[in-house]
């Protein structure tokens, strides 16, 4: 699928009250939970970064617990409505930019990027978001990866998806935790990752299926 075709399957999408059952579907809140208690298991988050942010579903959850919230999105539609979403809290900073182009001198203690980097071009571009988003961890900070899997994407005509991008996560930081969520749904099968800095987690390894 090219980058054209890409935005304007976004643009449409973004079009729906709830865009991808974000609200609504059973499948999405078990996966929202997942990724919510690897985020936050030890509390308070300092800065926090969420990629991609659809209509404002996980940000709404994610935003009381971080002291500072910054999410970035490449499509205006999501960050205004997730912006109307969230209104009620002042300590979020809005940007409209494309992952791998996006800099910042700030370092996170955590970091969310879910069902986003499939939407990149090819591998080579998912490599290059992946580099960009770990020059912006924190050096104990705490990365949650999560996507639909490799053969769904590429059914839905993108390049890769989980087990790609985590095999290149793994290339510089350490695989915490797994999980995989799945109901039997057609397109819902999903892998969740945590992930930190080689040497920085004193937690023991979970990787489950």
């Amino acid at each position: 699928m090219t980058p054209d075709a890409n935005h304007q399957l976004l643009e449409l999408e973004l079009a729906a009250d709830d865009p991808w059952r974000l609200d609504g579907g059973l499948f999405e809140q078990e996966r929202y939970a997942q990724m919510l208690r690897m985020s936050c298991g030890s509390g308070v988050t300092a800065s926090a970064l969420e990629v991609g942010c659809a209509a404002g579903a996980f940000t709404e959850l994610l935003a009381p617990l971080c002291e500072r919230l910054t999410v970035v999105d490449v499509m205006p539609q999501a960050i205004e409505r997730a912006r109307l979403r969230t209104s009620k809290w002042s300590h979020i900073t809005w940007v409209t930019c494309d992952i791998q182009r996006f800099s910042t001198t700030e370092q996170f203690d955590l970091i969310v990027v879910a069902e986003v980097l499939y939407y990149l071009k090819d591998v080579g571009e998912m490599h290059a978001a992946i580099r960009n988003l770990v020059s912006m961890l924190a050096p104990s900070g705490t990365l949650i990866f999560g996507s639909a899997r490799d053969e769904l994407c590429r059914l839905w005509g993108h390049a890769a998806g989980a087990e790609t991008a985590i095999a290149l996560f793994n290339e510089s930081l350490s695989e915490v935790e797994r999980r995989h969520c799945c109901t039997g749904g057609a397109n819902e099968d999903c892998l969740i990752v945590q992930f930190r800095r080689p040497g920085a987690s004193s937690e023991q390894s979970n990787v489950g299926h």
